[in-house]
């Protein structure tokens, strides 16, 4: 496996000043980007078929070991409050279960039947979209869950760092992002960890763009659960409205802090349920709703 090989740009690192450390590191992450964006093409596949899920009342499931499993999961939490979805949506799960989050379980991953039964424990479907995370491309817990994804007729999805490895074969559709050895050898927390995040961060964002989250570049479904949330949703009601800072926020509570339905008040002059209701007739996409062909 490319990501165990010794990586000769590092072989003296001990050796350096730190600057020089730092150097090394960070001519290997510079690589990543160039390496991803090879393998874009594999990602938009992945990102259609899991749209094509969700629209249908599926969720998206994360699975992985280490920090593979923790990177899900982290994923998975951040969609909550950047895209108001349900907790259950997009969920993660890895090996060793709530304590391997904080703590390293290290022979978790070759649990091959957990994964399986860890899925069924979620009430894994045909409904739903499985994603397995691993640097290695053949960590048994990820594979039993591949394995049982598909036996359930869910929708598969690999994300390796290793070219011809067992779970490229096994998942519907392969991501590979073969980003070499590490700087300090085997330790996958790193290039390989950096390239997993960047894929997840593009499966995730750009499902959700999909799905109708954002509207321009803007998080219009954006939880208001701190005041920093607040203060963004008046901005965005404000930048896509035209209307001042303080009415944003009066439209805001007419909406009861939905930024989509603030933003429709306020261009359409609606009341908050016919505004609720031109946006569900319209799969939630803002878009649709207050362009010109659309109202």
């Amino acid at each position: 496996m490319s990501t165990e090989s010794r990586n000769p740009n590092s072989t003296n690192i001990d050796e350096l000043t730190t600057v020089e450390m730092l150097q090394v590191i960070n001519n290997e992450d510079a690589t990543i980007a160039q390496t991803i964006q090879a393998i874009l093409p594999d990602i938009a596949q992945a990102v259609d078929a899991i749209t094509a899920k969700l629209k249908s009342g599926g969720r998206l499931i994360y699975v992985g070991a280490g920090t593979s499993g923790r990177l899900g999961i982290l994923d998975a939490s951040e969609c909550v409050p950047t895209f108001s979805v349900s907790p259950d949506l997009v969920i993660g799960l890895i090996a060793g279960g709530e304590k391997a989050v904080t703590q390293s379980i290290e022979d978790a991953e070759d649990n091959k039947d957990a994964g399986g039964d860890d899925l069924r424990n979620v009430q894994v479907s045909a409904n739903d979209a499985v994603v397995g995370i691993a640097a290695s491309g053949r960590t048994p817990y990820v594979i039993g869950a591949l394995e049982t994804a598909n036996n359930i007729g869910a929708l598969t999805v690999a994300i390796s760092c290793n070219q011809d490895v067992p779970m490229l074969d096994i998942a519907q559709y392969g991501i590979c992002a073969s980003v070499g050895s590490e700087v300090i050898t085997g330790s996958t927390r790193m290039k390989a960890g950096t390239a997993q995040k960047l894929i997840l961060n593009m499966l995730s964002t750009t499902v959700m763009i999909k799905l109708g989250k954002v509207y321009g570049n803007l998080m219009v479904d954006v939880m208001l659960t701190n005041a920093k949330l607040v203060d963004r949703a008046k901005r965005i009601v404000s930048e896509v409205t035209g209307a001042s800072y303080e009415r944003s926020g009066e439209v805001l509570e007419q909406a009861q802090n939905s930024v989509k339905v603030a933003i429709i008040i306020e261009l359409l002059g609606l009341s908050a349920e016919d505004a609720r209701q031109r946006l569900d007739q319209h799969d939630g996409i803002l878009r649709q709703v207050i362009t010109p062909s659309n109202t």
